[in-house]
């Protein structure tokens, strides 16, 4: 499973106040933990009143399913109607982080690893020929490396 950077505008009114962030972090601090998420620890008090944006670390591996349980949570929390924000994923280079990125292009494809003398690995992913006629191999080659952070070669079927 991945974690999702879920973040969500929780006053996109920009009218609470201090104390009233300030409680509903706490708030959400108790409500993420329940479901086995972290929120970074943001000062939304001293955030500019059109940008109080939380972070709230999940497993997921599916934006949709992150972002709803989320914005579930902050309103709760602060008692608003938050809005949604940029979800990303948290790269530990591993073979989900692998899949995860070929899901977001829409693709499924063999993960091999392997490891090198220099403590380095070199990461094989074995795609289906038709499926890069629909995404050019040089996005996901590109998507991969970034997110593994290691050597990619990219073979099709």
């Amino acid at each position: 499973m991945r974690t999702a950077v879920v973040r969500v505008n929780v006053d996109p009114s920009g009218l609470l106040t201090a104390a009233q962030l300030t409680r509903g972090m706490r708030t959400l601090l108790g409500l993420a933990h329940e479901h086995g998420a972290d929120v970074a620890d943001n000062n939304l008090a001293a955030m500019p009143a059109s940008r109080r944006e939380v972070e709230v670390l999940i497993a997921s591996d599916r934006v949709e399913n992150g972002q709803e349980i989320v914005i579930k949570l902050c309103a709760k929390a602060f008692g608003t109607n938050p809005v949604a924000g940029v979800v990303t994923f948290v790269s530990r280079g591993t073979d989900d982080d692998a899949h995860g990125v070929l899901s977001a292009f829409g693709l499924a494809g063999e993960i091999e690893r392997q490891p090198c003398d220099d403590g380095f690995d070199i990461v094989y992913v074995t795609l289906r020929e038709a499926d890069l006629e629909r995404v050019p191999e040089s996005r996901i080659h590109t998507a991969l490396e970034a997110s593994l952070n290691c050597e990619v070669h990219i073979r099709t079927t």
